[in-house]
């Protein structure tokens, strides 16, 4: 399989749906955001090992929160946890120049690897940053859109807080009954009003 193969396959499963997000899968390659030593399986619809136990996500998924998120050219957007660099990189084709894209990750190790991989491509208007004691970036908010891509425990009213009004949170949460992760979109429609939708069947690295 390769980089169109896998989109084919997306475009098929009915998991990619809005141009400019299928325009962001063809240019960026996942294959430039694994370790070496899994290039060969880099267009396979499944997670890849990373670093410290941590991997890339599964490209199905990806497509599915993108599709929830609906980031927009010029967007402010939040990534947290970017681990590779790849949903980071999906989100700066997306927001173009005129957008912003903050990454920001725990682990030092995986800072380092996804800013170099999101440095093989032409992004000034994206960077990836070593996460701090507080949950996601408040000194840059308010952002439009922020993206999750580890499972907490309970919604994260600190990224809500981050929201601008009419902003969107896609983020996932832990269901430890069930022991299956569930994927939430959450519209900040005031600072005092959110609307929140569940989508259930998912599992996720633990957000730290």
């Amino acid at each position: 399989m390769n980089h169109y193969d896998l989109i084919s396959k997306l475009l098929e499963d009915g998991v990619l749906k809005t141009k400019k997000i299928i325009e962001a899968f063809m240019e960026i390659d996942r294959a430039d955001f694994v370790k070496k030593e899994y290039i060969g399986e880099a267009y396979g619809d499944y997670p890849l090992p990373t670093e410290q136990g941590q991997t890339i996500s599964q490209p199905s998924t990806v497509a599915f929160m993108l599709e929830l998120l609906q980031p927009a050219e010029g967007d402010r957007i939040l990534d947290v946890g970017s681990g590779s660099g790849w949903s980071t990189a999906l989100l700066a084709q997306i927001a173009g120049p005129k957008g912003r894209v903050w990454g920001v990750e725990l682990i030092g190790e995986l800072v380092k690897f996804g800013s170099e991989n999101l440095a093989k491509y032409d992004f000034p208007h994206a960077g990836i940053q070593q996460a701090g004691d507080v949950l996601g970036l408040p000194q840059e908010a308010p952002f439009d859109k922020i993206l999750v891509s580890a499972a907490g425990e309970e919604m994260p009213q600190a990224l809500i807080d981050q929201l601008k009004a009419g902003g969107r949170l896609v983020v996932p949460i832990q269901d430890s009954s069930w022991k299956i992760d569930s994927v939430w979109k959450v519209d900040k429609i005031s600072e005092t009003e959110i609307d929140k939708v569940e989508f259930p069947g998912f599992a996720f690295v633990p957000l730290k």
